[in-house]
């Protein structure tokens, strides 16, 4: 009981939710939607994320509601709801009446786009004739509109159009804060009150033709909502990897109960479930092939080009096609804990963590709006001091607030994050966080694991050894303390006991032994299989089989020593050999081309890891490493200023995945290597490393090039702005386009293909 509520405590302290938060317009509202959530009792953590337009929140529940966190939004000046993500929906609906809805909450993403749209046109048709005869001009014709056609022609434009505008600024004011709509708004309205000034109130009002500033207003405002328009459209695409992995679980799945045959939700599937699956149909479960055999394609999944061979016994994923046979599956795994859930979480976690870059821009977006403000006020004072012409300094202003763009700021890390980590999900890459993906970008070693990371991990019997006329009762103890073991090596002497006909039983009280072996008891014996190392440590004589063992060392073979503890005598010897898998020569080939040090850590002896370190070309091997070791060596190549990448597949990497600067994992190997990983590759081919390592170095330049682009705008735009270089259209125009432009430039990560696509028949 005591159990129970403390992890009932638990999940109340370490309760994350999902918000999706409308209004926000630049990193300066990001900034202040994460004050004000942090500010919440209670709260632990809250990340924003602009690209996504959600904000996760991870909190105690015994200290602060669902409730208290809609209502922090709505102070600051947002609008909230529940993202669709979230499993609590009872709660969630019970609070929805609370919350401050904005005007397009509750729409779809396609019809707000069609609503962003429709406002665009309108805004464009009204501006379209002010703007005729600024562009007519310079060609000599002078077509300026009378003042009042000039005036009911804008304030559509000005006031309802970009009525948005003024809400979004006035919330902002409210909160002793600024953002892009506010400096929209004032330079919209400074150029819009100065033309009625000028057309009511001046010296020259209604004496012969006026230069008014109506178009300038009134484009302004059609070139933002364009801009705007385009970075949602584009906003979109962005998204697509996960909307791509969400649509491939079907809605329905064919289950068999009994002798019945019934369609139902695929969210009513319990464990243990019979699935039906037939030609064609994607696979809703995660399960077992209890009967039949087919082709799947899990393209979309772990990102293989190729049909994978399915059999009885073989395990499926829940999303992949059934290309040709009628399967039966025994569901294995529901709900959050189905691999395409998880990896929607996965990659849902990286979109929403903030790179350790972005916190640059999160202290320059927290002040950029004042000093943009004050920036505008003192280029009007000095222009109004030093010329006398206030109307020229009003309009150089105007061109100072409307040219800066924090919005761009906002965008650049993770609208290139979200395509990054998305292209890389589609190949079978699955990066755990924003950190993950910027350190990989900077790695300059990469230490391997050696069975089943270089190797195919499946070894084979080479040579056995025992007592002459011994033989099968050797195999037969062998195959017995290792019968209940799912160790590559333990599953090769169970084979050649089954080739040999040998038999054998299950042995008790197996322990193992990290880094040397096994020990266990068979017919109330105490056996130990092992390394030289633990027969050493046991007092054990192995010289009888030295010799032998040697021989296959040195051959490049692994060899195991099987002994009586119980009598402190060497029973045999067994070697195996394992193949190199088909890519890892390349991988190494391109992890060198990419300027990086490739070393391999393995428990195996010298000369096995010779063997397979001279054939790929490997710079330096550590063997005979215990797990515990990886560990202190990758900590000592980091001391000695490298960036390391550790690359393992089982439990025993696990510490190294940790210790390393990244920690890469092979989904074909264990859950606990996956989870300690910061990037998963889910497929076992090896030349998905280089491919990991590529992806994030092309992000990270996207990143740096976005940063680059949102500041030169600012850099060059404003000082323009201010000597009066810049006309407040061309400066609307240029701020409209700067988050379009740092998007589009994201998107263009999405033409990256992993060379790993090119290497046939690596199957995981």
């Amino acid at each position: 009981m005591e159990n129970m509520n403390q992890k009932h405590h638990d999940s109340h302290q370490n309760h994350e939710m999902d918000i999706e938060i409308e209004g926000m317009t630049c990193a300066s509202c990001v900034s202040r939607v994460e004050k004000a959530l942090k500010n919440v009792p209670g709260v632990a953590e809250a990340r924003v994320n602009l690209a996504t337009e959600k904000a996760r929140v991870k909190m105690d529940r015994s200290k602060a509601s669902h409730d208290d966190i809609f209502k922090a939004v709505s102070k600051a000046g947002y609008s909230a709801k529940v993202s669709k993500k979230n499993d609590d929906h009872s709660e969630h609906q019970g609070h929805m009446n609370h919350m401050n809805h904005g005007e397009e909450v509750g729409l779809s993403k396609a019809a707000a786009l069609q609503k962003q749209k429709d406002r665009v046109i309108m805004a464009a048709v009204l501006s379209f004739p002010l703007l005729v005869p600024m562009l007519l001009q310079p060609f000599g014709y002078q077509l300026d509109l009378p003042a009042w056609v000039q005036f009911f022609l804008a304030a559509p434009v000005q006031f309802w159009l970009g009525g948005k505008f003024y809400g979004t600024s006035w919330k902002a004011v409210k909160n002793f804060s600024g953002n892009m709509d506010l400096l929209v708004a004032l330079g919209t309205t400074a150029a819009f009150g100065l033309s009625v000034y000028l057309w009511l109130f001046s010296p020259h009002a209604g004496h012969g033709t006026q230069h008014l500033y109506f178009e300038g207003a009134a484009v302004i405002i059609t070139l933002v909502l364009l801009g705007k328009y385009l970075e949602t459209k584009a906003k979109q695409q962005t998204t697509e990897a996960i909307s791509a992995l969400q649509a491939l679980r079907p809605e329905t799945a064919r289950v068999r109960r009994g002798n019945v045959e019934q369609e139902i939700p695929s969210s009513q599937v319990q464990l243990k479930d019979l699935v039906i699956v037939r030609p064609g149909e994607r696979v809703p479960v995660d399960g077992l092939i209890r009967e039949g055999h087919s082709q799947l394609d899990e393209s979309l999944i772990t990102g293989e080009s190729l049909p994978v061979d399915k059999n009885i016994g073989d395990k499926v994923i829940g999303g992949s096609v059934n290309s040709n046979g009628t399967l039966l599956i025994e569901t294995t795994a529901i709900g959050g804990e189905s691999t395409l859930a998880r990896i929607v979480r996965l990659v849902e976690n990286a979109q929403a963590a903030k790179a350790p870059v972005e916190r640059l821009v999160d202290r320059v977006s927290a002040i950029f709006v004042p000093i943009v403000i004050l920036i505008a006020l003192a280029t009007i004072i000095w222009w109004g001091l030093t010329s006398g012409n206030w109307e020229q300094a009003v309009v150089n202003g105007v061109a100072v607030l409307v040219i800066a763009c924090p919005c761009a700021l906002g965008l650049a890390t993770p609208a290139s994050i979200m395509v990054g980590t998305g292209v890389a999900a589609k190949s079978g890459i699955l990066i755990k966080d924003a950190e993950a993906l910027e350190v990989a970008h900077s790695v300059s070693t990469v230490a391997f694991d050696k069975t089943g990371t270089l190797t195919e991990g499946k070894p084979q019997v080479s040579k056995f050894f025992a007592e002459l006329g011994k033989e099968n009762e050797v195999l037969g103890k062998l195959a017995s303390l290792q019968s209940g073991s799912e160790h590559p090596l333990a599953k090769a002497a169970i084979e050649k006991a089954k080739q040999d006909g040998v038999t054998f039983s299950s042995a008790k009280d197996v322990k193992s032994i990290p880094g040397r072996g096994l020990q266990g008891k068979v017919d109330g014996e105490l056996i130990l299989v092992g390394t030289e190392k633990l027969m050493t440590e046991k007092g054990i004589d192995f010289s009888s089989f030295s010799t032998q063992a040697k021989d296959r060392e040195q051959a490049g073979e692994t060899v195991s020593y099987i002994a009586n503890d119980s009598t402190r005598k060497i029973l045999g010897v067994v070697s195996y050999g394992d193949q190199p898998k088909v890519s890892a020569k390349s991988t190494i080939e391109r992890l060198h081309a990419l300027g990086i040090k490739t070393i391999m850590l393995t428990g195996d002896n010298e000369g096995s890891a010779k063997k397979i370190a001279s054939f790929l070309g490997i710079d330096e091997i550590r063997s005979r490493v215990l797990p515990e070791d990886k560990a202190e060596i990758i900590k000592s190549l980091k001391l000695n200023g490298a960036k390391v990448a550790m690359v393992g597949d089982g439990v025993n990497d696990a510490p190294a995945l940790a210790a390393a600067d990244v920690g890469i994992a092979m989904s074909t190997g264990t859950d606990v290597a996956m989870h300690t990983a910061g990037i998963t590759l889910m497929r076992g081919n090896p030349l998905l490393i280089p491919d990991a390592l590529e992806i994030s170095r092309k992000t990270y330049s996207k990143i740096k090039q976005n940063l680059f682009w949102a500041f030169i705008y600012n850099v060059v735009g404003i000082p323009l702005a201010a000597a009066g270089l810049l006309n407040p259209v061309i400066a609307g125009g240029a701020m409209a386009f700067s988050s379009v432009s740092v998007i589009s430039n994201a998107l263009l990560l999405k033409r990256w293909k992993p060379a790993s696509q090119n290497v046939k028949g690596q199957q995981s």
